[in-house]
């Protein structure tokens, strides 16, 4: 199991950056997957969630109307389209499932996003 993230990235308030996660190694199509990220000094959040067809998606109230996550199941990728950043989205960002038979969470390496002035 891989989960390869990129897209990340230095940016300025207001402007906008695509996250990116590769998946392989399981059926992609068959997990809702999950975008997380964690401050310096913080706990990891869930920031947005995706059922495994696309179909639902969940978003903290934190980012709510700036970002959008989707997914091609056909490319095995989830992406997360970030506008209107902030400095308080400043965090390191990870792709995540869940394996519920086996109980297993599954991370990327995570990509750093920086907002700055």
């Amino acid at each position: 199991v891989q989960l390869v993230e990129s897209g990340g990235g230095l940016v300025q308030p207001g402007g906008s950056l695509r996250l990116s996660c590769f998946a392989s190694g399981f059926t992609f199509s068959s997990y809702v997957m999950r975008w997380y990220r964690q401050a310096p000094g913080k706990e990891r959040e869930l920031v947005a969630s995706i059922d495994s067809i696309g179909s639902s998606t969940n978003y903290a109230d934190s980012v709510k109307g700036r970002f959008t996550i989707s997914r091609d199941n056909a490319k095995n990728t989830v992406t997360l389209q970030m506008n209107s950043l902030k400095f308080e989205d400043t965090a390191v960002y990870y792709c995540n499932f869940y394996r519920r038979v086996a109980g297993t969470n599954y991370w990327g390496q995570g990509t750093q996003v920086t907002v700055s002035s």
